[in-house]
């Protein structure tokens, strides 16, 4: 009894904090339009702090502070591109989802080609040398036993 007390216990604390997480407060909108922009303004920027998550899913303190920040800009007038300026300024384009092909970001743009390439020649290698060992083994004479 006391063994399904704690289940029932620990699973109501697991359901509760994951009811309390996703909990993301609505802001006031002048209209659906504002709130499509704002949702995907939010969606195209990283949280600082989960790093794997956007800004429009995280519930991050942080995340909710710079969504904050990012409605009041949009309140003010100031575009997505000044919006984006402002929180990579702050931020370097780590913030950015899909940061902008540069010298400092080519490796994370092409590193998945080139370990793959790597890899596709690393393969070819072993099977060229494979090859190699398996002619050299046919070509060599097989001792017919006269030498004893």
């Amino acid at each position: 009894m006391r063994r399904l007390l704690r289940v029932f216990l620990v699973a109501s604390l697991l359901l509760g904090g994951f009811a309390c997480a996703q909990a993301i407060e609505p802001m006031p909108f002048k209209d659906h339009a504002q709130e499509l922009r704002f949702q995907h303004l939010t969606h195209q920027l990283r949280c600082p702090m989960c790093q794997n998550e956007t800004l429009a899913d995280s519930n991050a303190p942080i995340a909710r502070d710079l969504r904050n920040q990012i409605f009041r800009m949009m309140q003010e007038g100031r575009s997505d591109d000044e919006i984006r300026q402002y929180l990579v300024a702050r931020y370097s384009e780590f913030v950015l989802y899909d940061p902008p092909l540069t010298v400092g970001t080519s490796l994370l743009w092409f590193g998945p080609l080139l370990i793959l390439l790597g890899g596709a020649g690393v393969v070819l290698v072993m099977i060229r040398q494979r090859s190699r060992a398996a002619r050299t083994m046919d070509e060599t004479p097989t001792d017919s036993g006269d030498d004893w």
